[in-house]
């Protein structure tokens, strides 16, 4: 039985091309194209279904500059293009009149499609659409969406590191890096600090003491680290040192991984005076001398203070050859709102000091596994973490018996000396391998 034949499409009606605003033959081939566009680009979704999405939001706004500019239409046929786009995808909910506007501010900030391929494509669009309302000058958005790719902001974060300037901050601390520090560590820790710090995390009053500042600080400690930056690993807060048969404290004790140095953090509620400077020379010393390992960069300091006179600072730092910084801070009387949410519950409260203990066990294994291998004749030519440390370890001899343990344990210590929410069980855990694995080493140590 042969095929019946197939019936032919249903031609259009002719629209009164008089009686239309544009011409309609064209703007019907312009819907159409979108509409394959938006097909392909659902088809192709899968995994990478926000890259293809906002690549074609990007596409889309683009086409979009292009009629109106080739063909004079008005802003009016965005609320036409987006009826007959809904019309046709009714399941999509990207399709609005509104959303049609911001594709097209989005095509026109960014005109350049290697730029959206490898940096706004890899943004959800909320971040995208954020970056266009709340920032206007092109080399400020892309900044911020560089560094919401690599600290993995989340929209509210994103608002608040806006609203606190961020972009403004990133950088400006006083500092003598410059004649402290090697040039590459010297830019890299220039690039860390920032002026003011903003403590809006922290509802304190004017007859404060330093002890409530840093208090407040360390019950805040993700958001703590939040502001400081990637990289920072907490080590403690008025960590003991003995100098001389004399006991000494530090408001706050860091460890940077990227810089790979400790670093000392001062608290002053009151404006920078230059006997600030001398005191963080004596600590800076006195870290380098007890607590730096030989592969270690030098200890930075960082003075925190509530307001600095830039030449009192200048004069103070000239003459150091101890890498230090002068900041400011800035606390809100009123926490704002959009980071209520963000403020740790009693819950996460629980999570966090946990987590300290995780991160000075990482601390103190990646000491111990240095040692030993220095003790084995292993010499490394850069700075390298533990992962690559067991590695080389383990091809020179035997390791501890929970070695595989350790290196299942390692990516919540990771997780948790960069400021990242990790469940309590699993820091628990960690902390009981690592404390086993620490024992082992060292008890190796001390046979070799």
């Amino acid at each position: 039985m042969s095929p019946s034949p197939s019936k032919p499409a249903p031609r259009r009606g002719k629209i009164d091309k008089t009686a239309a605003e544009i011409d309609a033959q064209t703007y019907a081939t312009f819907v159409s194209d979108l509409k394959r566009k938006i097909a392909d680009a659902r088809h192709r979704a899968g995994l990478s279904v926000n890259r293809e999405l906002v690549r074609l939001y990007w596409n889309i706004g683009r086409d979009i500059l292009g009629r109106q500019e080739r063909e004079g239409w008005g802003a009016r046929v965005i609320d036409r293009l987006a009826g007959d786009l809904r019309q046709a995808f009714p399941e999509m909910t990207g399709l609005s009149a509104r959303n049609l506007k911001y594709m097209r501010a989005f095509a026109e900030a960014w005109p350049d499609v290697e730029f959206v391929q490898q940096l706004a494509a890899q943004l959800p669009w909320g971040h995208n659409m954020l970056i266009l309302d709340a920032v206007k000058r092109p080399q400020e958005r892309a900044w911020y969406a560089r560094q919401t790719i690599e600290h993995g902001w989340s929209r509210n974060v994103l608002a608040h590191q806006i609203g606190s300037n961020l972009f403004a901050r990133q950088g400006s601390a006083l500092t003598n890096f410059s004649r402290t520090l090697p040039t590459e560590q010297s830019e890299l820790a220039q690039e860390i600090l920032k002026d003011p710090y903003t403590f809006d995390f922290l509802a304190l009053g004017p007859d404060m003491l330093e002890r409530d500042l840093e208090r407040g600080l360390i019950e805040h400690l993700r958001l703590l680290i939040m502001e400081l930056g990637k990289g920072f690993a907490f080590v403690g807060s008025q960590y003991h040192l003995e100098v001389g048969g004399q006991d000494y404290y530090l408001d706050l004790l860091f460890y940077h991984l990227r810089l790979r140095c400790f670093v000392v953090i001062e608290l002053k509620i009151e404006d920078f005076k230059p006997e600030f400077a001398g005191k963080m020379n004596f600590y800076l010393s006195a870290v380098d001398d007890q607590l730096r390992h030989p592969d270690d960069q030098p200890t930075i300091g960082i003075i925190l203070c509530k307001g600095r006179n830039e030449v009192v600072v200048e004069y103070a730092l000239r003459d150091s050859s101890k890498p230090m910084g002068v900041a400011q801070y800035r606390l809100s009387q009123a926490l704002p709102a959009q980071l209520e949410h963000e403020l740790p519950t009693v819950e996460e409260f629980a999570r966090e000091f946990p987590l300290m203990s995780v991160v000075r066990l990482r601390i103190e294994i990646e000491r111990a596994l240095r040692d030993l291998a220095e003790k084995k004749g292993i010499v490394f030519d850069r700075p390298v973490g533990i992962m690559n440390m067991l590695r080389d370890l383990r091809k020179n001899g035997a390791m501890p018996a929970s070695t595989d343990e350790m290196l299942r344990a390692l990516r919540i210590m990771n997780e948790a000396s960069h400021g990242v929410d990790v469940d309590p069980d699993a820091a628990k855990r960690a902390v009981e391998v690592g404390t086993v694995f620490l024992t082992e080493l060292r008890a190796m140590d001390t046979h070799n």
